[in-house]
């Protein structure tokens, strides 16, 4: 058995997925607009070069998602966040600089009691972070 993430966007899917695997080294392993899938007919014509489906492996974890059709988004994702473990506290910094980059950081990086560092951030797809690498350098 495998848990895996599932994220909806209200639009900007393929952006975010795009700053993703640059920021992570992760492959986008899928980015499947509407269009030119059965779901194209059934879906506004303004709508149908948003993502029905995106994979991004990094890792062995996938994290999927599509772009939430009007009627169907959010304001504000909450009650959860990305967690991403990193090898060295300098990678911990630089993910996390990349991902507070038009974000906001909700606790800011650095060394606690469980962790050599760990921060939180909301990124400016308005996707939750937490980044932490356990060991020290």
């Amino acid at each position: 058995m495998q848990a895996d993430i599932y994220l909806f966007f209200n639009g900007n899917c393929e952006e975010a997925f795009k700053y993703y695997a640059k920021v992570t080294g992760g492959k986008i392993e899928a980015m499947m607009p509407h269009k030119g899938t059965p779901a194209e007919q059934q879906t506004a014509p303004e709508w149908r070069d948003k993502i029905l489906y995106a994979c991004l492996k990094i890792g062995k974890t996938a994290i999927m998602a599509s772009d939430a059709p009007p009627g169907r988004q959010h304001d504000k994702a909450q009650g959860f966040s990305v967690s991403l473990g990193v090898d060295t506290p300098a990678e911990a910094e630089r993910i996390f600089a990349a991902l507070s980059d038009g974000g906001a950081a909700t606790m800011p990086m650095g060394p606690t009691f469980f962790a050599a560092r760990f921060g939180m951030v909301t990124d400016r797809f308005g996707v939750p972070w937490m980044v932490v690498c356990e060991k020290a350098a």
